[in-house]
């Protein structure tokens, strides 16, 4: 199997060097309209943040899977065509072949080989930035069933395991810690101090679970009216806080400050406003944004950074012990992916191919026997057999006659018989 995957990613390398090699869809596009043809025959490569990735079907006139293309040429291609010679070198990428390339994209598909491990948002960026190679005609048969599969690996990861599940950003856990709380958010307020990146994050997650009200408190009153302006809810003064208290359910507190923005004091003036209704606290400031002794206030529940860091250090514990389970998918549809490539060399396609026409011929032959007197029965069987063997003659021929043609042409040949008789119909991706 001639597939080559060479890349650069958070193991490699730090942020400030992969960055370098990160593309655009643009770069993207014209990267793999360069390298198609030579040495590939289809490629596609994947761009994030954290990863940048080259996967290529080379011909065998480049190479075979035990000596791939020059691997240091193609490093520096792709250094070269990001002009980053100054800051990412050879040493910073890896490369793997054959069925080693196929296993890495399932994992990256899996999202055990994300950094934050779990986390399967980079299926939907290999789906966009194999669409973009795609488009530019850069992709054949082969990526086209290794993307199938790809997904399904994606699919079966989330639906077999838990390893998506449990909060494991602070924003999220926040979040998470509230709907357990309060059964039904969409009958709930809350109350966000901070408009900054983590305030924007809880607001997102908070929307995703139907909050009934949010409202966003923030120093910079500009950046609160952006923030609601992008996401909904309404702004409110910073120095609103305490009246703001005494009617929402949730608050979330994630702003800089050296002195508390709610006191105990605040809090147990909101406390008899509200007729002591349970409010929830969360403080992911630092330094703490709420004073910790609010905590001791009948009805007031408040947790701060320890408590929500134990959460998603136990989700994050949770997650890695799905991974075994998560090689087991990657080993299975790795198999299943082989045994569909193996399907697609000459002598088993011809060897399925007969096999399907002799089991057409034989359901027939069964099927009308009892029409035929016993002496012309040995007859029909030999006559039908000879029909076959003509039928497939020149088909066959022509199979094995292919000696001048390219892999892909091969292939793409080879997957159309196989399509057009349904001979690979039982490997066919489960949906």
């Amino acid at each position: 199997m001639n597939l080559i995957a060479v890349g650069i990613n958070h193991r490699t390398a730090p942020l400030e060097v992969r960055e370098k090699l990160w593309m655009s869809s643009d770069e993207i596009r014209k990267a793999v309209a360069d390298l198609k043809g030579r040495p590939f025959s289809e490629c596609f490569i994947v761009s994030t943040c954290n990863r940048t990735e080259l996967y290529g079907m080379y011909n065998s006139s480049e190479g075979d899977s035990e000596n791939p293309p020059d691997v240091d040429d193609l490093k520096d291609r792709l250094i070269a065509f990001k002009s980053a010679g100054s800051s990412v070198h050879r040493e910073h990428l890896y490369h793997m072949v054959s069925s080693n390339a196929i296993r890495h994209l399932f994992k990256v598909a899996s999202g055990i080989d994300s950094m934050v491990i779990g986390d399967i948002q980079i299926l939907s960026q290999i789906k966009d930035d194999f669409n973009l190679a795609s488009e530019e005609k850069a992709t054949g048969p082969f990526l086209h069933r290794l993307l199938q599969s790809t997904y399904h690996v994606g699919k079966r990861t989330r639906t077999e395991t838990t390893i998506t599940e449990g909060a494991v950003s602070v924003s999220y856990a926040a979040v998470e810690l509230a709907s357990k709380i309060f059964s039904d958010l969409s009958k709930k307020t809350a109350l966000l101090i901070g408009a900054g990146e983590t305030g924007e994050l809880t607001a997102k997650h908070l929307n995703g679970r139907g909050i009934g009200g949010l409202f966003v408190a923030n120093r910079t009153r500009s950046k609160a009216d952006d923030l609601v302006a992008a996401l909904g809810g309404k702004a409110v003064e910073f120095d609103a806080l305490q009246q703001m208290l005494a009617h929402v359910d949730i608050v979330v507190s994630s702003v800089t400050s050296d002195h508390y923005v709610i006191t105990k004091t605040d809090v147990q003036r909101a406390m008899k406003e509200r007729s002591h209704k349970p409010l929830f606290m969360i403080d992911i400031g630092v330094p703490r944004n709420i004073d910790p002794a609010a905590n001791n206030i009948e009805n007031v529940f408040l947790h701060d950074m320890d408590g929500i860091s134990a959460i998603i250090d136990g989700n994050l514990q949770k997650r890695r012990s799905e991974i075994p389970r998560v090689n087991e998918i990657v080993l299975e549809e790795l198999t299943e992916f082989t045994n569909w490539f193996n399907s697609l060399q000459v002598n088993p396609t011809i060897h399925d191919l007969r096999t399907h026409f002799e089991q057409v011929r034989q359901e027939e032959v069964e099927k009308n026997i009892n029409r035929f007197s016993a002496e012309d029965r040995e007859l029909l069987d030999l006559v039908t057999r000879r029909i076959v063997n003509k039928l497939l003659h020149l088909p066959t021929t022509n199979l094995k006659n292919g000696n001048e043609e390219s892999d892909e042409e091969k292939h793409k040949k080879l997957h159309i018989v196989r399509s057009l008789f349904g001979l690979h119909k039982e490997q066919m991706p489960k949906e």
